[in-house]
């Protein structure tokens, strides 16, 4: 998923850059009228868990690999415009410190996993959590919206690649596709056992933004 240097062409990074700089700009504007004061620590709590998790890596078929994207997680308990800026703030600590995605392509990695991931995630669970009663909701929710995160931002990073000129768009979405999808399902049980542990030892947390129903207006 995160796009190395040499893999997205100067006109691709340019808009990606632009745009993404856009939406981080305001999701920082507007998580400075939303915040509250006691979701600042958990900003900082949550991009700290999701970056020591996508360190852990789990095998998928054909020798690939996966690791958590924590789009939807960040979504679920902080909403959209801070979920934005923690994925935002571990992707850039990745690129600069660790070189795990590119510095060219960070505008491209941060519009489909801090952007598109995210708020494809909050989207789609403010819509189960409308459709569904009780805590069944956060589980289908949570796992539903995980999935098509990830699944969502690879196939946005394929159009990104196909458009770059490094395969035929055919064949880098069914590639990244499919392999996404099954790393889709190691993303959803993570996100819900990590809500299971939220609704037994700190259900206040899963609150905060868990109803989710005009935390984007």
């Amino acid at each position: 998923m995160h796009i190395p240097d040499g893999f997205v062409n100067a006109g691709t990074a340019a808009v990606t850059y632009i745009a993404s700089a856009g939406a981080v700009a305001y999701a920082v504007k507007r998580t400075n009228k939303a915040l509250r004061e006691r979701e600042v620590p958990l900003m900082g709590v949550m991009a700290a868990f999701i970056f020591a998790a996508q360190m852990i890596n789990f095998k998928v078929a054909g020798g690939t690999s996966g690791h958590l994207l924590g789009g939807a997680l960040a979504a679920i308990l902080l909403g959209p415009w801070a979920g934005t800026l923690v994925i935002t703030a571990v992707l850039a600590v990745q690129a600069f410190v660790f070189q795990d995605g590119g510095l060219v392509a960070l505008g491209a990695n941060v519009l489909n996993m801090a952007v598109i991931g995210v708020w494809s995630a909050y989207g789609l669970y403010v819509l189960i959590r409308r459709a569904f009663s009780g805590e069944r909701a956060v589980w289908i929710g949570g796992a539903v919206s995980a999935w098509a995160s990830v699944v969502l931002a690879a196939l946005a990073a394929s159009i990104e690649l196909a458009v770059s000129g490094m395969a035929p768009l055919g064949v880098v979405v069914t590639a990244m596709g499919l392999v996404h999808m099954a790393i889709g399902i190691g993303e959803a049980l993570i996100t819900v056992a990590v809500l299971g542990f939220l609704a037994a030892t700190r259900k206040d947390l899963l609150e905060l933004n868990a109803l989710a129903v005009g935390g984007a207006s």
